[in-house]
């Protein structure tokens, strides 16, 4: 059973919070491993989102879903170092900024799951639906999609974090603690709006592009023999397009893996949105799922290998080095 220390996150205070004990060694490699885990998730998102952002033949709707998908991961990067700093139970910010890292820690959760509803959409017109794509799935209509994503996740955590904006720290039982109180039905909602729904959406609409995907491979081979020109370029469409299906649904699945113990953990904690008390490890895994992201983009996406290469060697420094011609 795990027992508290002695020491006191500020001994200067009489109420303040207990450090929560665990052996140095235990300790030292929790912070090693997410401050590795959490700079590795900057700097590859970093990689990620400056690649798309620069080269103007990347800017293809499902690319800029990515792009969104690769800033949000980016912030968990950065929201790990908050994590890290609740891992020995105490909170050395202040009320304020707890309230405001629960508000930056909820919108960017919400965020990355939003992503993934689009990033599914997406595939499932472009898969079912592929003489219409280019007219319904636009560069504009992904922005606003997009923005409105972000703007509807942080409406929702302020909504849901009101109390705790107009008296900060209201629900702490000591100084040095991070708690915000969720009432019952503020957590039901987060339980159906940010987590069962899109999961079942994205879960349901995959099934779907599956489905379809194997029915144009079985009918892609049946007339492979019988293709002309006109119909090569066809199929070579639709197996760029399969691809793309096939990688996308390899990061909802490591995003679904990841992040589900996080969600459970955060929408089912004992009346409390924010806790010291989340375990090391749903936190090691929610952080890994943004870092596996760009690994994965790198595994199936050439342009990704390329646009990394080209910014190592500063070649994106050159006049002109945006229209490179990415494969």
């Amino acid at each position: 059973m795990t027992m508290e220390e002695v020491e006191l996150c500020f001994p200067q205070f009489n109420m303040s919070c207990r450090k929560t004990k665990r052996p140095l060694s235990v300790s030292v490699l929790i912070y090693i491993v997410l401050s590795f885990i959490s700079l590795l998730t900057v700097t590859l998102n970093l990689l990620v989102i400056i690649s798309i952002s620069h080269f103007k033949q990347l800017h293809t709707p499902t690319n800029l879903l990515l792009l969104s998908l690769a800033v949000s991961d980016f912030f968990v990067g950065l929201d790990m170092l908050f994590q890290i700093m609740l891992i020995n139970g105490c909170w050395l910010l202040g009320d304020l900024m707890c309230t405001f890292y629960a508000v930056f820690d909820h919108t960017v959760a919400s965020s990355s799951i939003a992503m993934m509803v689009l990033i599914s959409i997406d595939r499932y017109v472009a898969i079912c639906d592929p003489l219409h794509y280019s007219t319904k799935v636009t560069p504009r209509r992904v922005t606003v999609c997009v923005s409105l994503c972000w703007i509807l996740s942080f409406s929702y955590s302020v909504i849901v974090i009101k109390d705790a904006l107009k008296q900060p720290g209201r629900y702490n039982s000591c100084v040095g603690e991070c708690v915000l109180s969720c009432d019952i039905i503020h957590q039901f909602t987060d339980i159906i709006v940010i987590f069962l729904i899109p999961i079942t959406v994205v879960i349901v609409l995959y099934m779907r592009v599956f489905v379809v995907a194997v029915s144009q491979v079985r009918a892609m081979r049946s007339h492979i023999a019988n293709v002309s020109l006109q119909c090569s370029m066809k199929i070579t469409v639709k197996k760029s397009e399969l691809k793309a299906a096939g990688t996308l649904g390899v990061v909802i699945l490591v995003f679904l893996i990841c992040l589900c113990p996080y969600f459970c953990d955060t929408v089912t904690g004992q009346d409390t949105f924010v806790s010291v008390s989340s375990p090391s490890f749903v936190v090691c895994l929610y952080g890994s799922n943004s870092c596996l992201n760009p690994l994965i983009y790198a595994l199936f996406y050439p342009w990704f290998r390329k646009s990394i290469t080209l910014i190592f060697t500063l070649q994106i420094l050159k006049p002109g080095s945006c229209e490179t011609n990415m494969p």
